[in-house]
């Protein structure tokens, strides 16, 4: 069934403009976007196969390489998609600079997802933060097998400070998806915040992200 062949009222793009889109399901908000589907898959069973993986938070954070797998996608609406998503990440962004809403490592972590978790290889970030937990700024610092000999302390406090940080949360991604931190990461958690407490710039968190999922070092007591 196509979104023409039901009755006016259950279409989505006039549901949304009803009733406001919290009324639609995650599949009927993909499809106003998708519009329509392909010779034997229709709009509804494109947006469902999109949505199969991880659902809405798993395709936020899809990269180019993975919608190509995705039969009746061409590059256009592959081209919206993927614009949509980079405006998610901009808005979350944008609030996080506006007010304090790293006092809670989920504000944290739904921000490094939509960051990290589409990577295909590994990165070490860091966002630095002022002394009311405002975002300054996000900076990805290395890139490849992450250990304490790969990443810099001196690196990570100079960028501290030409930001005039108060305080910073670590991150890198997991591309296997396991999020469980290995002794390196602790090890290597734990020379960040020795080096970086030598400049008073406090280590609030250390996030490892992996496909729909995230892990906070503080959270599992292990900083």
């Amino acid at each position: 069934m196509s979104i023409k062949d039901l009755p006016a009222d259950a279409r989505p793009r006039e549901k949304l403009l009803a009733r406001g889109p919290q009324a639609l399901s995650d599949v009927e908000l993909l499809a106003i976007l998708l519009r329509t589907g392909m010779a034997g898959k229709n709009v509804f069973q494109l947006a469902q196969e999109l949505l199969d993986p991880g659902g809405i938070a798993g395709l936020l954070q899809a990269s180019p390489a993975s919608l190509k797998t995705v039969k009746g996608l061409g590059p256009a609406k592959k081209a919206e998609l993927l614009a949509v998503f980079e405006i998610a990440r901009r808005a979350l962004s944008q609030r996080l600079q506006e007010r304090q809403a790293f006092h809670t490592p989920d504000a944290v972590k739904q921000y490094l997802q939509l960051q990290l978790a589409h990577k295909t290889h590994e990165v070490f970030a860091v966002l630095f933060l002022d002394s009311q937990n405002r975002l300054l700024a996000w900076e990805e610092l290395f890139r490849g097998t992450l250990s304490q000999t790969s990443v810099y302390p001196r690196e990570v406090v100079m960028r501290a400070l030409h930001h005039q940080a108060a305080a910073v949360v670590l991150s890198h991604n997991h591309p296997s998806g396991s999020v469980q931190p290995s002794r390196a990461d602790e090890a290597l958690t734990q020379s960040l915040k020795a080096s970086l407490a030598l400049v008073d710039v406090r280590v609030l968190d250390h996030i490892i992200v992996g496909q729909g999922q995230a892990l906070s070092m503080a959270e599992q007591a292990l900083m």
